[in-house]
C-alpha cells in the first residue's frame, strides 16, 4: 500500500551536509521484518517507523532500523522523526513539547526554539576494559600519550569513548583501518582550541550500521554529554562538531538545563529533502 514518507538531513544547517534519515509514516500493520528489509532497502544509517503510541502520555511511536538490525534509542533520528512527523501535520499534546515512545522509554523534545533537542537519556559509565582499549587504540594507531581519557557509555547503544588531547588529533585518525563485528560504537572527542567555532570535534569509528564512519551521531553525542556532566566539565552550553573528516557539517548542541541539573538538551537543524509516497 502507499505510504507518507519523508528523507530528512539532521544535525546541520546546510541541506544534505548532515546525517540523512528515511522516515515511514504510517507503519501501523508492518511487520518487524518488513520495517528491517525497507531499512536495509534506504542503506542509510537509520529509517524509522511512526506508530500510534503505546501509552497515553506520548504523542507517537516510533521504532528504529540500521540497515542491519533494531535500536532502541538513536539521536538522529529521534529529531528527525520529530521534525518529520510535525511536517506531516501532527500536533503534540503540550504546546513546545512532543513526546516520543521508543523502546528506552519516552523521550521529551523541545520544539519551542529553533532548533529541536531531545533531553539525554540515563547514561550508564564505567571503565573502558582494558583488552578492549587495547584492540581499538592499535588498530586506530593511537599511542599512549595522545590519549588523555577513556570511558565506556551505554544509554541504548554502547560506545568506548577514547578522549584526545586536541581535535586535530581527532581528525588525524584513518578509519579505514578499523572494523568491529560486535555492535559496540568507537568514539573520538577532542577539544578545539580557544576561538574555535565548535567546543569539541567528535567521529564515531565503525559503527554497527556497517559504515566505516557515521556522519553525525545524536545518541553519542548525549551519551558524551553525560559523561562530561558527571566528570563536572559541561558548560551551560556546548558545541560539537561531527563529520568533518568525511565532509559533513555536522554541528551538535549540548545545553543544561536551567531548572534540573541532571537534565540536558541535545539538538541540532532538521532539513526536510524529501516527501511523498512509498509502496511498501
Amino acid at each position: 500500500m502507499k505510504r507518507r514518507f519523508i528523507q530528512c538531513d539532521v544535525f546541520s544547517e546546510t541541506p544534505a551536509r548532515g546525517n540523512g534519515l528515511a522516515v515511514v509514516l504510517d507503519s501501523d500493520d508492518l511487520t518487524t521484518e518488513d520495517m528491517q528489509v525497507f531499512a536495509a532497502w534506504t542503506n542509510l544509517a537509520e529509517t524509522t517507523f511512526l506508530l500510534p503510541p503505546a501509552t497515553p502520555d506520548a504523542d507517537y511511536g516510533v521504532r528504529i532500523f540500521t540497515p542491519g538490525r533494531e535500536m532502541p534509542f538513536a539521536g538522529h533520528p529521534t529529531l528527525g522523526s520529530c521534525m518529520s512527523w510535525l511536517h506531516a501535520g501532527g500536533v503534540p499534546q503540550t504546546e513546545g513539547l512532543v513526546r516520543q515512545e521508543c523502546a528506552v522509554g519516552i523521550v521529551d523534545i523541545d520544539v519551542s526554539g529553533s532548533a529541536p533537542a531531545f533531553v539525554a537519556p540515563e547514561t550508564q559509565i564505567a571503565p573502558m576494559p582494558a583488552a578492549e582499549r587495547t584492540k581499538r587504540q592499535t588498530a586506530m594507531g593511537l599511542s599512549d600519550h595522545m590519549i588523555k581519557s577513556t570511558a565506556h557509555l551505554q544509554n541504548g547503544p554502547e560506545w568506548y569513548l577514547f578522549e584526545l588531547h586536541c581535535a586535530d588529533q581527532v581528525l588525524a585518525v584513518d578509519s579505514s583501518t578499523t572494523h568491529w563485528p560486535e555492535h559496540v560504537g568507537t568514539a573520538l572527542i577532542g577539544a578545539h582550541g580557544a576561538g574555535a567555532e565548535c567546543d569539541y570535534e567528535v567521529r564515531n569509528i565503525a559503527p554497527s550500521s556497517g559504515m566505516s564512519e557515521d556522519p553525525i551521531t545524536g545518541s553519542l553525542n548525549s551519551a558524551i554529554a553525560k559523561w562530561l556532566h558527571a566528570e563536572g566539565r559541561l558548560a551551560d552550553y556546548t558545541s560539537v562538531a561531527q563529520g568533518t573528516a568525511i565532509g559533513r557539517h555536522g554541528r551538535v548542541s549540548y545545553r543544561r538545563d536551567q531548572t534540573q541539573d541532571d537534565k540536558i538538551w541535545i539538538g541540532g537543524a532538521v532539513n526536510v529533502l524529501i516527501e511523498g509516497t512509498i509502496d511498501l
